[in-house]
């Protein structure tokens, strides 16, 4: 249900790069309103805020400034920032806004960060830190430092000036969709980290706050921040006040998790015959995702048979092209993934299932396991290997689900989501 069915308003995203943006979704709950994504190179980016076919548009990386120096009139928080993320046409005149300051205050109150209390360092130095560093302040932040590339505070100096910070808060796109898997800094050498924030939403966890969750540091990623901000946003473009007998926290909150559970992955594993593949197939047919069986997507990589492969060149070798597989399709979102039984064979591959997934564990009695076509299955005794796996398997998952029939397991692991 939308809140505000405004809808003769021409709305959007202005962006270089906009193939991991959310932010259709979260304006289709918010209102009924056309919203469209305006990819724009450098070159196009100011003729089309100066003379494009909008009411008003959200302006993102690398675009921000450029709007700021455009416009005729921007609000007291875009003034104090100096960018702008949203815009306004009133005649031929454009007002600019900055409702990422709002939507950054509300991850901070989110997360249940303190910030008074200790250290803070933001990493990177361009709009977003700015933003960033004005709310921490705003919210009675005791130090924030903001580290660069150059200058006093730097990647190279890091570890000896601020080892002892208490926050960290990435504003950089490092670790963002495509280029998954990195990150700015090493957590574990942050003695006295209580927090970490990273304000990218995609993946759903960067390797930043899957370092954190593996040492036990809360930590927040930036999805509640964007659907905050496109909150405010919505309300600025209606004239709605979307908070009028709603508690703004509910909004944004349920839409942060219908948006989750709309683009996360879901990754099936469990013992070999199981009946992933099946379970998989049915449940992408119900949620009308795509379905990517891994095992598949290795044999048309290596042009054989797995069971040939492993005749010809040993687990190993299997293991590894399985990984590179796997991260080929874990770090896109709104798949059905059905994974190989040996995933777990290689630690690594827990952090590439989890980062924009949840993880579903299906389980059957190994009497009733399929072992044709399995090459670990035919060489040894099923119930020795589910000794060794299962165990694993329990820690990996979000969810487990009985797969007693197909049908009723996809139901299941449906239910279990929306929950």
């Amino acid at each position: 249900m939308k809140i505000c069915g405004f809808t003769k308003f021409k709305s959007g995203l202005l962006g270089e790069k906009l193939g991991h943006s959310f932010s259709p979704q979260i304006h289709g709950c918010l209102a009924d309103y056309s919203y469209t994504l305006f990819e724009k190179s450098p070159e196009e980016a100011e003729a089309f805020l100066r003379s494009g076919n909008f009411d008003g548009i959200n302006v993102t990386i690398p675009y921000k400034k450029l709007a700021f120096s455009l416009c005729d009139e921007v609000s007291e928080v875009a003034s104090k920032i100096g960018s702008v993320n949203t815009v306004v046409k009133n005649g031929n005149k454009i007002k600019g806004y900055n409702t990422d300051y709002y939507g950054f205050t509300y991850l901070v109150k989110k997360a249940g960060f303190d910030v008074s209390k200790g250290k803070t360092l933001v990493l990177g130095s361009g709009g977003s830190s700015v933003m960033a560093c004005a709310a921490l302040r705003d919210l009675g932040s005791a130090q924030v430092i903001v580290i660069s590339r150059t200058g006093d505070n730097n990647y190279s100096n890091i570890y000896d000036l601020h080892s002892d910070a208490s926050f960290i808060v990435n504003t950089t796109p490092m670790g963002m969709y495509p280029k998954n898997g990195v990150s700015a800094v090493e957590l574990d050498r942050f003695h006295s980290c209580i927090g970490v924030i990273d304000i990218i939403f995609n993946p759903a966890k960067t390797k930043l706050l899957l370092d954190a969750e593996r040492l036990g540091i809360p930590y927040i990623n930036g999805l509640p921040m964007l659907v905050a901000q496109a909150k405010q946003a919505s309300e600025i473009f209606t004239g709605c006040n979307y908070s009028d007998g709603l508690d703004s926290s509910e909004i944004i909150d349920r839409i942060t998790l219908q948006i989750e559970s709309e683009t996360k992955n879901i990754i099936l594993i469990g013992m070999p015959g199981c009946g992933k593949s099946t379970v998989g197939e049915m449940l992408a047919a119900k949620m009308s995702r795509p379905f990517v069986d891994i095992d598949w997507e290795i044999e048309k990589r290596i042009q054989m048979s797995i069971c040939d492969f492993f005749a010809k060149h040993g687990e190993p070798a299997f293991r590894k092209i399985e990984s590179e597989v796997l991260d080929e399709f874990t770090r896109k979102s709104n798949l059905i993934i059905a994974t190989g039984g040996g995933v777990i064979k290689n630690p690594n591959n827990l952090s590439l299932l989890k980062q924009n997934g949840i993880i579903v564990l299906l389980n059957r009695p190994v009497d009733q396991l399929a072992t044709d076509g399995r090459p670990i299955s035919m060489s040894c005794s099923l119930e020795k290997l589910a000794k060794e796996r299962l165990p694993i398997y329990n820690a990996w998952k979000d969810y487990s689900v009985d797969c007693s029939s197909p049908d009723t397991s996809a139901d299941k692991i449906i239910a279990a989501i929306k929950k």
